[in-house]
């Protein structure tokens, strides 16, 4: 195994050891924690929020970063509230919210790429867009009574006296469709080739440009998906919905050990990411006597601890190149 795997290999095991530690913990500290339907319980409250994640890993593979993903979340939601209470098709609302996501995802990839602006700038706009474009359909809270929208929202997978939604379904499809096209497509190899070095990516006569738009187009469907998820969970349009989404997203990936400069990181290792941030908020709630505040604060330690360790990963790799 060369020295570089174990570069991309070191922040996504960590991951899993802090999450098998919490997990133990829990387990020992708590009646009823080690039910597996607790676990499920995890991905079924999260299941949008992984789908949001997984597009922001390909954006931070680059090197990038979408500060827009709440806001187009939000936004989602508030098209397909007011779509359904039109009574229009649930399939066409479907399309619809997924092709809005694509279209701000694909704008703000152009921006960046065309214009050489900065992600930070250029998905900041893209924040204010969506969340502004929320109060322009309504300030109020839209409700969601499609019969056929709370019929899937609300279907259990039932097997072996556990039950999952359809969400974590699709989050898992998501998941692997993700992680496929990392390890197994061009669209991939140019991803990490962008992330590692974007000179040496142009040198060798990759598609920066493509690659760039691609990412942040996928991140935008990504967004509008998990917006999807998220009325299955909460079934209502509302602007000031994921508020925030962004920082937890963000998180996820870093926890799960995604490099923020880019070229080194796992679809497997957000999922992981995801799961850690759900696991501290169950924690607290079997402890029960502490605020929600407290996962704000323990995510922030976690996210110090693997920005170090990023830091030793990649000091140790450049002194082995000078060696």
């Amino acid at each position: 195994m060369t020295y570089a795997a174990n570069l991309l290999r070191k922040p996504a095991i960590a991951t899993l050891v802090v999450l098998l530690l919490m997990y133990g913990a829990g387990v020992l500290r708590y009646d009823g924690f080690d039910d597996t339907q607790v676990v499920l319980n995890i991905f079924i409250d999260n299941a949008f929020l992984l789908v949001v994640a997984v597009g922001m890993t390909f954006v931070i593979l680059t090197g990038g970063i979408d500060l827009s993903v709440g806001a187009v979340v939000a936004l989602t939601t508030m098209i397909a509230a007011s779509l359904l209470e039109k009574h229009v098709n649930p399939a066409l609302v479907l399309v619809i919210v997924l092709a809005v996501g694509a279209a701000i995802g694909l704008g703000m990839g152009c921006i960046i790429h065309f214009f050489d602006i900065q992600p930070f700038i250029a998905t900041l706009a893209g924040m204010f867009l969506a969340r502004g474009t929320c109060y322009v359909i309504s300030t109020d809270s839209i409700p969601i009574t499609n019969e056929w929208w709370n019929n899937v929202a609300s279907d259990k997978l039932r097997f072996g006296g556990f039950h999952i939604g359809w969400s974590v379904v699709i989050s898992a499809v998501v998941v692997a469709a993700a992680a496929y096209v990392l390890a197994y497509t061009r669209l991939g190899r140019n991803i990490y080739a962008l992330g590692g070095n974007q000179q040496s990516a142009l040198l060798m006569g990759l598609p920066v440009g493509r690659t760039k738009i691609a990412v942040y187009t996928i991140s935008g469907v990504c967004s509008a998906l998990g917006g999807v998820l998220l009325t299955f969970y909460t079934p209502s349009g509302y602007g000031l919905n994921a508020l925030g989404m962004e920082l937890d997203a963000i998180a996820a990936v870093v926890i799960g050990g995604t490099v923020l400069t880019g070229g080194s990181g796992f679809v497997l290792g957000t999922v992981a990411g995801v799961g850690v941030l759900g696991l501290i908020q169950t924690i607290i709630t079997f402890q029960g006597t502490l605020s929600s505040w407290w996962t704000k604060i323990v995510i922030g330690v976690l996210l110090f601890v693997f920005i170090v360790l990023q830091r030793t990963v990649t000091r140790n790799q450049r002194t082995r190149r000078t060696t």
